[in-house]
Formats: structure tokens, C-alpha cells, sequence
């Protein structure tokens, strides 16, 4: 049997789990040769202790079938001329190129995520986003399959798109070998929305924080924009367009994000039963609270509880 090359680029500044993630993965199956590369040798480590050894300089990427630039600690310096030719050259000539993490940001420095749709981190889509204009950011996606370029979100993202790679390449029952291996689901369910510590927008003024605090209050209260807007004495138009100048979006945009923190708040900590969520966190019926987890979060509100509920220690 043929093995496919895979060939991991470790970049200076290297997280250490994502360059470790498709290293485990690719290293142990049967169906792939693994090499690791780097433009300089050897490769420092994000958070220090650490370097990498790694087998060979750019050239690999001359030969290899798929392309994985883990993520990196400094995106905000670009990588090397060299190191960004390599990559337009290994995707002209037909290689599959794979990003974890911040690894888009150096996909994105060498323009190959150009009018493509894509996904990193979900701390850093906003910036992603900000800095390259021409890449069509989806925030909430675990991995983003486009063919012959594929992103995927932070960390554990890696081990969902790697086994997504294996399953493309070797089918389902070779995917689930190795998701064995890895102790891991063969395919999450959702998004990367649901990892967000937070819905609701940050706000970058502080007019209209006291409505803010006085809707966090009671969030079961039911109000609309015009009472809201009377609230603080204000034009509709008026109140809409400084409400978005200080959070980015809309009131009730807001709203309804503070109030799925607030679910995910009693699913995380309580014993709440689902069906009494919409009553207390102003969603609204059980069959609202879950088309809101669905829409924004990508799961429902049971999914939500089995993964993140805080299990007590036995007494």
C-alpha cells in the first residue's frame, strides 16, 4: 500500500499540543508518512523548555501530499518570505495545506485563504478577520473543509479535523480506529461556539452601561427597543446606532447572548431540568431555548450539559 505524505511545517513559536496533534495522529497510522519540518532548526517551542528536531528543512513540502501548519504563538509577525513561498508553491503544485489553530494566520499571510471560507481559535476569528478582509471567517466551526484547504479551531479542533482527513482519505472504519486510540469522539457534535467563555459582546463604551447592568439585572424581563430606547431618552434610531458603536451589535442581539450565558451558567452549575431554562433566563418555551443552543451554539441544551457540567466530587 502507497503511503500519503503528510509533511507538519512547525513555525518558530510552535503551541506545543497542536504540533503534537497531527504528529501523534499521522505518525501512528498506517495509510501516511509522516515528516516534520522547518525553515530553521531547531524550532522553539511556545512557553519555552521545548524544541523541535525537526527532520527536515523546506524542501519537504516539495513532495508532500498534505500540508499541516500547526498554530503559533506570533501572528502577528509574519512568517519568512521563504517559508510563504513554500506554501503557495506546495498548493500551486497541488498539495492539500491544513491550518490548526493560528496556524490560518500564516495560511492567510500567503494569500491562499483569499475568498475562501475558513476558521481559527475563537479568540482570535476577530482578528483574523480584522487583519485579512478577503478571508470569509465562519467563528463558530470546529474545521472548515474547502477542498484543498482546510482550517480548523483551536487545539482539540486539530484531532477532530485530522480524524476528518483520515476519514476522507481512508474511510469511516479508519477513523474510528484511530479516534480509539486517541480516547476521542470519532465526530463532536457542534461548533466551537460552545467552547466561547461568552456569548454577549464586550462593550467598548460605557453611555449606555447602566441599561446594560439593568437588563443583566432580570434578564427574564421582556422589553422591546422603543421601551428600551424611552429608557434612557433616546431616539430609536438614535439608541440602535450607539447601542452597536458600544458592543458591536444589536440590543436585542445582546440580549438574547446574555441570555444563553445565563443557560449555559445553569446547565455548567445547577441540576436544573431544561425544560424550566427559558423561565429563567427569559428565552422563552423549551422548544425557543433550544432552537437558540442550536443556532448559536451549534448543540442542544442536553448535548451542552453532558459536556461541560461540573461533576461533583463523591462525598
Amino acid at each position: 500500500m502507497e503511503r500519503h505524505g503528510v509533511t507538519v511545517l512547525a513555525l518558530p513559536g510552535v503551541l506545543a499540543l497542536d504540533v503534537g496533534i497531527p504528529v501523534q495522529v499521522f505518525g501512528s497510522d498506517p495509510h501516511y508518512e509522516l515528516t516534520v519540518c522547518a525553515d530553521r532548526r531547531p524550532v522553539p517551542v511556545s512557553g519555552g523548555g521545548l524544541t523541535i528536531a525537526a527532520d527536515a528543512g523546506l524542501e519537504a513540502l516539495d513532495g508532500a501530499g498534505t500540508v499541516i501548519v500547526p498554530g503559533y504563538d506570533d501572528i502577528d509577525t509574519p512568517p519568512s518570505a521563504a517559508i510563504l513561498d513554500a506554501l503557495r508553491a506546495a498548493h500551486a503544485r497541488g498539495a492539500r495545506i491544513v491550518s490548526i489553530c493560528t496556524g490560518a494566520f500564516a495560511l492567510a499571510e500567503a494569500g491562499l485563504l483569499d475568498g475562501r471560507p475558513a476558521t481559527t481559535h475563537w479568540r482570535f476569528t476577530a482578528d483574523l478577520r480584522t487583519r485579512f478582509p478577503r478571508v470569509r471567517v465562519l467563528p463558530n466551526r470546529l474545521y472548515v473543509d474547502d477542498g484543498d484547504i482546510l482550517t480548523s479551531a483551536g487545539v482539540t479542533a486539530g484531532i477532530d479535523l485530522c480524524l476528518h482527513l483520515i476519514r476522507t482519505d481512508a474511510g469511516a472504519a479508519a477513523a474510528n480506529d484511530q479516534a480509539r486510540q486517541l480516547v476521542a469522539p470519532p465526530h463532536r457534535a457542534g461548533g466551537q461556539a460552545q467552547y466561547i467563555e461568552r456569548l454577549r459582546p464586550e462593550a467598548t463604551g460605557d453611555r449606555l452601561g447602566p441599561l446594560r447592568d439593568w437588563l443583566l439585572a432580570d434578564l427574564t424581563r421582556q422589553v422591546d427597543v422603543d421601551a428600551l430606547a424611552a429608557r434612557v431618552h433616546l431616539s430609536r434610531r438614535t439608541f440602535l446606532r450607539r447601542f452597536r458603536e458600544e458592543t458591536g451589535t444589536s440590543p436585542m442581539a445582546w440580549l438574547t447572548g446574555a441570555r444563553l450565558d445565563r443557560a449555559r451558567e445553569l446547565l455548567e452549575t445547577t441540576d436544573l431540568p431544561v425544560e424550566h431554562l427559558g423561565r429563567h433566563t427569559g428565552l422563552g418555551s423549551t422548544a425557543t431555548v433550544r432552537a437558540a443552543f442550536h443556532r448559536h451554539l451549534g448543540t442542544s441544551p442536553r448535548e451542552y450539559r453532558a459536556v461541560f457540567r461540573h461533576r461533583r466530587d463523591p462525598d
